[in-house]
C-alpha cells in the first residue's frame, strides 16, 4: 500500500495556474517502489483538480482536466502507477442542471484500476454546513449569506456508508473527511471492510485541526476494530492501525508517502456490533446507578428520631 501527501497548500488547492504542477507531483509520488507488485494506492482529497468520469461537455474539462480528455487521464494515471495497481483517489463529480451549467457537485472517492477503468466509487454523505453548501440557500443566499468556501455551486450528498468490493485489494470502507467524526456510522455495518479510506483536506483548520481530527480517525478505529488509511493535502497523513496505534505518519506541511501493508482488521468489536446503543447503554447505567447513590446519601442524611 502507498498512501500520497502531495503536500499542496490550502491556498494553492484552486489555483488552474498549478494544477499541471500538482498532477505531475502526486504521479511522482506514486510510482512503484518494485515495478509489478500488486499495491493499493490512496490519494487525498482535494488532491486532483480533473474531472475523471466520461460524458460531460467538453468545456468542463478545458480548465481542469488534463489535455481536456478524462480517458487520456486516467491512461496518465494507469501509466503511473503500474501494473497491478489500484488506486482509490478523492475526486469531484460535476451533476449538470443543463448542457450549459454546472448545477451541482458531489465530493467523491473514485476507483481506478491499472487500465484506467473506473471500478468503484463512493459520495460523500455528511456534508459540511456552509462549508459545501449553504443550509437554506433560497431564504439565506437573497439576504447576502454565503458559504464560508469561495463558490456559489453547492454539493449534493451521497447515500451513506458503503463498502466498495476491490477483490484481492480488500473490501473498503470510504469517510470522507470530516464523516470520520460521527461514531457508529462510519461502517456498512451489513457489509463490514477490511479498512476505512478517509482522504482529507485538513489545510482549512490551521495548525490545531489536524491533530484533532487524526484523534477522532483513531478513536474509529478503536471502535470498530478496523485499520484506518488516511492519505490528505498537507498532514497528518496517517496509517492507523485497529487498535488506534499510529504506525507510520506524515507531519504538517512537506510532501511524501508511507509505504506499508495494510493492518489487518480484527474481529467485529461490541461497538461494531451494537453502535451507539451500547453508549446509550453505560449511559442509562451510570445514570441509574448516580440516582441509586443520591437516594441512599439522602437517607443516610435524614435526622435519627
Amino acid at each position: 500500500m502507498t498512501v500520497v501527501q502531495p503536500g499542496i497548500a490550502q491556498s494553492e488547492l484552486d489555483d488552474p495556474a498549478l494544477f499541471e504542477a500538482h498532477d505531475t507531483r502526486i504521479l511522482r509520488l506514486s510510482l512503484p517502489l518494485v515495478p509489478g507488485r500488486r499495491r493499493l494506492v490512496l490519494w487525498p482529497e482535494a488532491g486532483l483538480a480533473d474531472y475523471l468520469r466520461d460524458g460531460y461537455p467538453a468545456w468542463v474539462y478545458a480548465e481542469t482536466t488534463w489535455a481536456g480528455d478524462p480517458q487520456a487521464m486516467r491512461a496518465r494515471i494507469a501509466m503511473a502507477l503500474g501494473r497491478n495497481a489500484l488506486l482509490l483517489t478523492g475526486a469531484v463529480d460535476p451533476v449538470m442542471a443543463s448542457p450549459l451549467r454546472i448545477g451541482a457537485v458531489r465530493n467523491v472517492v473514485t476507483a481506478l484500476d491499472d487500465h484506467g477503468r473506473i471500478v468503484g466509487g463512493y459520495a460523500k454523505a455528511h456534508l459540511v454546513p456552509y462549508g459545501e453548501y449553504l443550509p437554506m440557500r433560497v431564504w439565506l443566499g437573497p439576504l447576502g449569506l454565503a458559504r464560508l468556501v469561495p463558490g456559489d455551486i453547492d454539493y449534493l450528498p451521497g447515500p451513506g456508508p458503503r463498502t466498495l468490493d476491490l477483490g484481492v485489494y480488500g473490501k473498503a470502507g470510504v469517510q470522507i473527511c470530516y464523516e470520520i467524526v460521527f461514531p457508529g456510522a462510519v461502517v456498512d455495518a451489513a457489509h463490514r471492510p477490511d479498512y476505512i479510506m478517509n482522504p482529507t483536506s485538513d489545510g482549512w483548520f490551521g495548525s490545531w485541526g489536524p491533530p484533532q481530527h487524526l484523534a477522532q480517525a483513531r478513536l474509529r478505529a478503536i471502535e470498530e476494530g478496523l485499520p484506518v488509511l488516511r492519505p490528505t493535502t498537507s498532514g497528518i497523513s496517517a496509517v492507523i492501525d485497529p487498535r488506534g496505534v499510529v504506525l507510520q505518519s506524515i507531519p504538517r506541511g512537506p510532501a511524501g508517502r508511507i509505504d506499508l501493508a495494510v493492518p489487518q482488521a480484527l474481529p467485529p468489536t461490541a461497538f461494531a456490533r451494537l453502535g451507539n446503543l451500547l453508549s446509550l447503554g453505560w449511559a442509562a447505567l451510570l445514570v441509574a446507578v448516580a440516582l441509586v447513590m443520591a437516594r441512599r446519601r439522602g437517607r443516610a442524611r435524614l435526622p435519627k428520631k
